[in-house]
């Protein structure tokens, strides 16, 4: 089955869903934002468009897709009152895979509305939303349609699973058991998708305009760093227990593999300097405690797991396994979290669209 029909977010707004589970992942916007605040007045005060497109790539169906375009608009709201200037038109341009929970999303757009006439009061513009279903590592939008493009958490996923991951067994992510093969293969596929994902934004955003990325990362040169693997290798070894009890099979186990990358801001760095399309104006590198969301904080860490997982398991295993597997997952994570304190790492970039 096509990577892009199984990877989405847990739909919903039930116990186990990503709109429930995705606390980590609003406290690594929050953390970033003052990146993206920065580049978007830069943006604003620059050209002054009389109608602002911005997009937000990798959205799923939670509510941190309009936290972020709250804090964007309000932000550009903020410059043009500073200088004098009437207020914009908003296009705000929602993109995720055709499988997301649109759904779930568009139901919250009535609330943003209130949020953001109750934090600008009068001073606001007309507004409007669109959905926008596909990969990001194909072309969304026309030709110099866009002046700023938003992505949190999403461009650390991959078009696909990389090929050449035949030797990595046991393992379902880069590991420190992972023949080198796979580790090139995992990197290969890194740099042949975020390059086309350059190409593409180059061509829709207009000259002098900005994109903010924030993903999973790491700081280590080393892609099986414990910094970027970790909480997949707690998942393989809920995996690995029960296929030693003959409850998944073992060529099931040895055939799945996580379509994801985290890089180094080195590599990051690297491929925007080979495309040419950008020049980067920020780059920073920050840590998240996988409890830094609620106080419940084990428990809460593999609920956000499996929020994000469940559809890829499901696919590849079978639904009958996924009560069991979070369950030993979760068991596991609360005992490795009563003895250490595991953090992720995430990059966050700023760039400018050259001319």
């Amino acid at each position: 089955m096509e990577l892009v029909q199984v990877l989405h977010m847990k739909e919903g707004v039930g116990d186990a869903s990503y709109a429930n589970n995705s606390g980590l992942q609003k406290t690594v916007i929050s953390k970033a934002k003052h990146v993206a605040e920065k580049a978007i007045t830069n943006l604003y005060c620059s050209i002054m468009p009389q109608c602002l497109g911005i997009a937000e790539l990798g959205c799923s169906s939670g509510p941190n897709a309009l936290f972020v375009i709250l804090e964007l608009v309000s932000t550009a709201y903020k410059a043009c009152q500073k200088l004098g200037r009437q207020l914009p038109e908003i296009q705000v341009f929602l993109n995720d895979l055709p499988g997301n929970d649109f759904n779930t999303l568009f139901k919250t757009v009535t609330k943003f509305q209130q949020n953001l006439s109750q934090e600008m009061g009068n001073g606001v513009g007309p507004c409007y939303f669109m959905g926008v279903p596909g990969s990001f590592y194909g072309r969304l939008f026309p030709n110099r349609s866009l002046h700023f493009v938003h992505s949190s958490y999403s461009v650390h996923w991959l078009s696909q699973v990389p090929p050449g991951l035949e030797d990595n067994k046991g393992n379902i992510f880069m590991s420190s058991s992972s023949p080198p093969s796979a580790l090139m293969a995992y990197y290969a596929q890194f740099q042949k998708d975020f390059s086309v994902f350059l190409k593409h934004r180059a061509e829709e955003i207009v000259e002098g305009g900005r994109m903010v990325i924030t993903i999973m990362g790491r700081r280590s040169e080393d892609p099986t760093s414990k910094e970027c693997c970790y909480s997949w290798e707690l998942l393989a070894l809920a995996l690995r227990d029960m296929v030693s009890e003959g409850l998944i099979e073992e060529e099931k186990l040895d055939s799945f593999n996580i379509p994801q990358y985290t890089p180094s801001p080195t590599e990051m760095k690297l491929e925007i300097e080979k495309d040419g399309s950008f020049v980067i104006d920020q780059l920073e590198v920050f840590e998240v405690d996988w409890d830094c969301y609620e106080s419940d904080g084990p428990c809460n860490a593999a609920k956000c797991m499996r929020a994000v997982a469940e559809s890829m398991f499901a696919a590849h295993f079978g639904s009958g396994i996924i009560e069991e597997v979070f369950r030993r997952h979760r068991e596991i994570v609360v005992d490795r979290m009563s003895k250490e304190k595991p953090q992720y790492v995430n990059l966050v970039v700023s760039m400018t669209r050259n001319g």
